[in-house]
């Protein structure tokens, strides 16, 4: 599955790979492409390892915010 993440607050290319790392290191996440110009970030997984709402915990947890 794919989805794209809202996440504010990423400026910098520290900011992408700690959004990136948190993700990456999410079992069954296959894929991430962050965009910093738009604050969008695509994420690839398998939804039977994880989900939106784990994927949302992440990246909070990175001190960056996710819209829904």
């Amino acid at each position: 599955m794919q989805t794209t993440l809202d996440v504010k607050g990423m400026t910098c290319g520290h900011c992408e790979k700690a959004v990136k790392g948190a993700l990456e290191a999410l079992p069954g996440v296959t894929g991430v492409e962050v965009h910093l110009n738009t604050g969008k970030v695509d994420v690839t997984y398998d939804d039977a390892q994880t989900n939106i709402q784990a994927m949302r915990e992440a990246v909070e947890e990175q001190g960056y915010d996710v819209v829904v």
